[in-house]
């Protein structure tokens, strides 16, 4: 499938991008290794140069990678993708390849804990400023506009509290402007929402979650045109954040079974949700596929269900939300997400635990709030995990 025609995702999802080498392997192959060789000094000149395409070093250029990026990109509906070596490196990539000293961002207050540590404290020093404003207000977005304005970032649902970003009215006055819009779609997936068909330029991944979907390996993704991957590309080339040949191949293995688990983990979330809304100890659930949700009508024009992942807050504090996670047998105690296991986390300690505490507030993290990342088991077996904590808070 070198060639992408009008398939549904679930046939990209595991056909595109695969290209077969002399022996006519039926999956795909697996290459380890850290150069290439040419056939004449000539042509190794023409391959370091651009003149020629080809395989050079596995800093930046190997097929097995090479595959994942095309397959991605199809189920993106992108011209291009360049992987990386995690999902910040993704980020970091984005940025660093458009942007300089002196130019300035505006992001989403509700972002993921370590992007905003990137952007607070790693891109500063090298002279790119960060604007945080509301996820959810337009108005708020262009107000913060600077001449030197040159990216908007902003995931969506956001971390953790699915806050949905309007994609289509930020590209309107980020384009206005001459500003490239960044979207982080790592909850979603292209399964759910394909930023780029709503205006992105540029979507972003980490493949560590849902993308792999098992939590086994490490990787990240740029997608886009072919115009603005080039440069992420050249930040690779040089830099050097690479995803290895391994993850890419356990990476597309991954891809071939997202879309039945993805839609199997967001209507498990669905009834997650609905019955933590009901419960007493509960006081308030964030989930976009629910009525409750703030942006759930913005939410149905812009994805396909709600997602995966659960956030609520209990009634009570640190103390309390502790008692729930520590009551946990059944779900996991770790910050990743995107697993067939079900995983839980307290956000104000982990995830966001390296941010101020005004940044957290300005997030809407509070002490009380826990994430859920919803997985394959059953789930009357996660209502009774949960129960068991639940139960115990007074009032």
């Amino acid at each position: 499938m070198s060639e992408r025609p009008n398939y549904r995702p679930e046939t990209l999802a595991v056909r595109a991008g695969q290209e077969r080498s002399q022996f006519g392997e039926h999956s795909e192959a697996l290459y380890l290794t850290s150069s290439f060789v040419f056939k004449s000094a000539a042509q190794a000149a023409k391959r370091f140069s651009g003149e020629e395409e080809g395989n050079v070093y596995a800093r930046f250029s190997n097929p097995t990678v090479s595959m994942f990026e095309k397959r991605l990109a199809a189920l993106e509906g992108a011209e291009d993708c360049v992987a990386t070596a995690s999902g910040m490196a993704a980020i970091m990539a984005a940025v660093l390849a458009h942007l300089q000293n002196g130019d300035h961002i505006v992001a989403s207050s509700g972002l993921f804990g370590a992007t905003i540590n990137l952007f607070s404290n790693i891109l500063s020093r090298t002279g790119i400023s960060t604007s945080f404003v509301s996820q959810t207000d337009p108005s708020a977005w262009e107000a913060a506009i600077r001449p030197e304005t040159k990216l908007f970032f902003l995931e969506t649902p956001s971390n953790p509290l699915t806050e949905i970003a309007d994609i289509r009215a930020l590209t309107a006055v980020a384009h206005a402007r001459g500003i490239l819009v960044a979207v982080d779609n790592c909850f979603c997936t292209p399964i759910l929402q394909r930023p780029l068909d709503m205006g992105a330029d540029l979507v972003i991944h980490s493949a560590t979650k849902y993308l792999d979907g098992q939590g086994r390996v490490l990787g990240g993704a740029v997608c886009g045109s072919k115009k603005l991957t080039e440069e992420v590309f050249k930040y690779l080339r040089t830099a050097g954040p690479t995803l290895s040949a391994f993850n890419a191949w356990v990476l597309l293995k991954g891809l071939e079974t997202l879309k039945i688990r993805i839609e199997a983990q967001a209507a498990n979330a669905l009834q997650l949700a609905s019955w933590l809304e009901a419960h007493p100890k509960v006081a308030r659930v964030f989930y976009p596929g629910l009525p409750s949700h703030p942006q759930y009508e913005l939410a149905k024009t812009q994805q396909k269900s709600g997602g995966a992942i659960v956030s609520f807050e209990v009634k009570g504090a640190r103390e309390q939300a502790w008692q729930v996670v520590d009551n946990c047998q059944l779900l996991s105690i770790t910050a990743n997400l995107g697993d067939t296991k079900t995983t839980i986390t307290h956000p104000a300690s982990t995830t966001h635990g390296r941010i101020s505490p005004e940044a957290r507030a300005a997030a809407g993290i509070s002490d009380g709030l826990l994430r859920i990342a919803v997985g394959l088991e059953a789930v009357e077996d996660l209502q009774a995990d949960l129960e068991r904590g639940l139960s115990l808070i007074g009032g």
